[in-house]
């Protein structure tokens, strides 16, 4: 099965993403080299889990997060047409 992963932005490296076939609650992926994080964003943004990122590329993702918080959730709206 081809799962197809939506770009929404990347900002310093990092790339914000959501596959085709995700579920709800809304949430992000982010990835860098071989590191992946996992972020629910509404109606919190809260980190699902954190594989390999350190704890200051967390606050920076996390910081990233809650600045387009609104852009996540209408690129999410968007791409699954709810």
């Amino acid at each position: 099965m081809y799962i197809c992963m939506p770009t929404i932005f990347i900002i310093f490296g990092f790339v914000f993403k959501f596959f085709s076939d995700d579920h709800e609650p809304i949430h992000v992926h982010v990835i860098k080299d071989d590191h992946e994080a996992k972020y629910n964003v509404d109606p919190v943004v809260s980190q699902v889990f954190n594989h390999g990122f350190k704890k200051h590329e967390l606050s920076i993702i996390e910081g990233i997060i809650e600045e387009n918080v609104t852009v996540i959730i209408d690129r999410w709206h968007e791409f699954f047409k709810k």
